[in-house]
């Protein structure tokens, strides 16, 4: 009986152990598996599909914001230098609009930040009051003329910015509040900060080196030109070109995921709401340098106009879309647009209402691109 048993086993144990040499055996996802003998792609295949994509590049391009909304900015001008060829296309006026737009393309480029991160902010042009009320107020009491003390005042303009922006972004992140109800409450805090230090009256009394700044030039254009010019090309390189823009851009697109790749996305979020305060902020000194006196009242539509320049330039208010080169094409549309409307006799008061519904298109055709996107 011993025997039979160790036969038996070992029949068994064999069996068990045995290698399958039949498809029968093999998984049922393994015998799935079809071997595909190799294509070979000729000379005449590689050429057309070379050319179709040249064709899609070149369809993407043709149809990219940044040279849509430079081919409306060249008819804008033109339309205007034939309606007023006496004044509009004249050199004076081209620098007019330049110093129109630099202090709103600081700002603008702030906000190009916050928006390809999906972002909102509405307190900007309250910031740029703030900022530009603060640093009157601490040159006043430093009481110096030169150089120094107008550089004091560009550091306590971007500080003034950078704390309104960390508010933003700490109340963003922390507290979860939606951007557009955190903006607009700084855009009321910060306009009613600046009204109790000044009670509601500019502050005039400026340093000397401030008037020398205003009214110098450097090849021609305004010191503040040259300013906007710097922000433009430093925070435009930054964002194309460094990890820091690659984040923003990722951010944007889906937080989720860049949560989950490892970006910490509660603090980027906290630096761009930083960065856009600190330029409204700097960007109110170079009012301040610009009128050489506070403006208190004059910036309500900045926020309006910031922003749909920046929409107008191809930046997605959804987020994770946007080039820095829309943003600087599309901040001259509004100013083109007013200067031009100025210079036709037309009452300012039209820009306001144009302004507003250019934005509501410009939402709009964001929305059609992106629903063209989505679809499969």
């Amino acid at each position: 009986m011993t025997a039979a048993f160790d036969k038996t086993a070992l029949e068994k144990d064999t069996e068990k152990n045995a290698e399958p040499n039949t498809l029968d055996s093999v998984p049922n996802d393994m015998s799935k598996i079809v071997v595909s003998s190799p294509t070979t792609v000729t000379a005449e295949d590689a050429a057309r599909i070379a050319q179709e994509r040249k064709l899609r590049a070149r369809r993407r391009l043709l149809s990219s914001s940044p040279l849509l909304m430079f081919g409306v900015l060249v008819v804008l001008f033109a339309f205007f230098t034939i309606a007023h060829p006496a004044t509009f296309p004249s050199f004076a006026n081209v620098k007019n609009m330049l110093l129109d737009t630099a202090i709103l393309m600081v700002m603008a480029v702030g906000i190009t930040y916050v928006m390809i991160a999906a972002g909102f902010d509405l307190s900007i042009g309250s910031v740029l009051v703030f900022g530009q009320v603060v640093a009157a107020k601490v040159m006043n009491g430093v009481g110096g003329q030169g150089i120094w003390t107008v550089l004091l005042g560009v550091v306590v303009s971007v500080v003034a910015g950078l704390f309104w922006g960390l508010f933003n972004g700490l109340v963003i992140t922390k507290l979860r509040v939606p951007p557009l109800i955190t903006t607009l409450g700084s855009l009321g805090a910060a306009l009613g900060f600046a009204y109790l230090l000044t009670n509601g009256a500019d502050v005039r009394d400026v340093p000397d080196a401030v008037y020398s700044i205003a009214t110098g030039k450097f090849l021609g254009l305004a010191w503040i030109i040259w300013m906007a010019v710097v922000v433009v090309i430093v925070g435009g390189l930054i964002l194309h070109l460094t990890r820091f823009g690659r984040h923003t851009y990722v951010i944007g697109s889906n937080a989720e995921a860049a949560r989950r790749s490892g970006i910490n996305v509660d603090r980027h979020l906290i630096k761009l709401y930083a960065i856009s305060g600190g330029l409204a902020g700097f960007a109110g000194m170079m009012s301040l340098i610009r009128f050489t006196t506070t403006t208190v009242g004059g910036h309500g539509t900045d926020s309006l106009v910031v922003i749909t320049g920046v929409a107008l330039g191809g930046i997605s208010l959804f987020g994770g879309i946007g080039l820095m080169v829309g943003t600087v094409i599309g901040m001259f549309i509004p100013t083109v647009l007013n200067n031009g409307l100025v210079s036709t006799n037309v009452s300012a008061f039209w820009q306001q209402i144009a302004i507003g519904l250019i934005l509501i298109g410009a939402v709009y055709l964001d929305q059609l691109k992106r629903s063209r996107r989505d679809q499969p």
